[in-house]
């Protein structure tokens, strides 16, 4: 599906080149390539790659870099919080084993590319891709059933370790803390989209929701969305980097564990398509997170329908925009049925 240019790219290269010089200390001017993206995954922040070289000193220099945009125009979450995943990536750089790309600079200024903005380091891996989704087609395909089961308890072993954190030595900025700011959050969110759009799915689990909630439990730093998509690998399914920190959040060790099996589910069983070969089960995952983090997820069929919520009303955001993109009809369905709200329903059907 195409997607509508966000930006006067010649511009933004000279803006963006101007703007850089004085941060590599360059003799004269810094040159770009030209812009490209990060491949199919990923529908919130811009970002683009660029090589950039220059002169300082007398030496040449050449690097790649990774341009994280702000949403603007069209931001598919309320509030993006972009200096907030600014502050975690930072964070977990300095104060966790979690691996994360490091990041260069940081410009809350929106003169330059018309939003805040931060730059990091390349790093040259693979990512599951969401479109075609990994176990329909794509690069997954190609490596052994060994690689693609290290692929998947490399995302498992990333939640023990971040949940493993003692979240009052990190410093970090506010941040949404347990089940109940995060309903009243997405509640509001589904509330704005059905300004537009009606969301039966997602008025249905959240009913649910409300009439099996769980005890409290003590909260962790939870990736909110935690799944093998947003982990860069080697062709051997090592870890190299774990991206995309929009959805941070305070929670149940149990929410991350579930995101990533629902999503999981999305990408095949709500697809009329089997697992890939080397995918560990349910329960296998379940037991491989307790193991490495010695905690027990209690609420984890719960948060398997928290997940389908959060879903539906995220999908339901995305046909709004592509409707005023023009991508899709006025009258298109999308947010009504789709793949995620035959799944939430069924994960529904589960639970009774």
């Amino acid at each position: 599906m195409p997607i509508p240019a966000q930006r006067d790219v010649e511009q933004s290269k000279r803006q963006l080149a101007a703007w850089a010089a004085p941060r590599v200390d360059a003799d004269g001017d810094v040159t770009l390539s030209e812009f490209r993206g990060p491949g199919a995954t990923g529908f919130s922040n811009e970002t683009l790659i660029v090589d950039a070289s220059w002169i300082s000193g007398g030496e040449s220099h050449q690097e790649t870099w990774v341009v994280r945009v702000a949403p603007t125009g069209y931001p598919l979450f309320p509030d993006p919080a972009f200096e907030l995943q600014h502050a975690v990536l930072t964070t977990l750089a300095r104060k966790s084993p979690v691996p994360v790309p490091n990041i260069r600079w940081f410009e809350p200024d929106a003169a330059v590319l018309g939003a805040p903005f931060f730059i990091m380091d390349f790093v040259d891996g693979l990512v599951p891709p969401d479109n075609p989704p990994y176990h329909v087609a794509g690069w997954l395909h190609d490596v052994s059933p060994a690689v693609r089961e290290r692929i998947w308890w490399g995302a498992i072993y990333t939640m023990a370790e971040l949940h493993a954190l003692d979240v009052t030595e990190l410093e970090l900025p506010p941040l949404m803390q347990g089940l109940g700011e995060q309903l009243d959050y997405y509640e509001r969110f589904l509330a704005s989209v059905e300004k537009d759009e009606a969301v039966p799915m997602a008025r249905k689990a959240l009913a649910w929701i409300k009439d099996n909630l769980p005890p409290e439990e003590p909260t962790v730093l939870c990736w909110g969305d935690a799944r093998i998509g947003n982990i860069m690998y080697s062709d051997q399914g090592a870890r190299l980097a774990v991206l995309d920190w929009e959805m941070v959040t305070l929670g149940s060790p149990s929410q991350d564990v579930a995101w990533a099996w629902f999503l999981d589910r999305h990408h095949s069983e709500a697809l009329d398509v089997p697992r890939l070969e080397g995918f560990p089960s349910k329960a296998e995952t379940i037991a491989r997170y307790e193991a490495a983090s010695g905690r027990t997820l209690l609420t984890f069929d719960f948060y398997e329908v928290f997940a389908g919520f959060r879903f539906c009303v995220i999908m339901a955001r995305l046909a709004v925009i592509f409707k005023d993109w023009g991508l899709l009809a006025a009258d298109d369905a999308m947010a009504q049925e789709n793949t995620v709200t035959s799944l939430t329903q069924r994960v529904l059907d589960e639970r009774c």
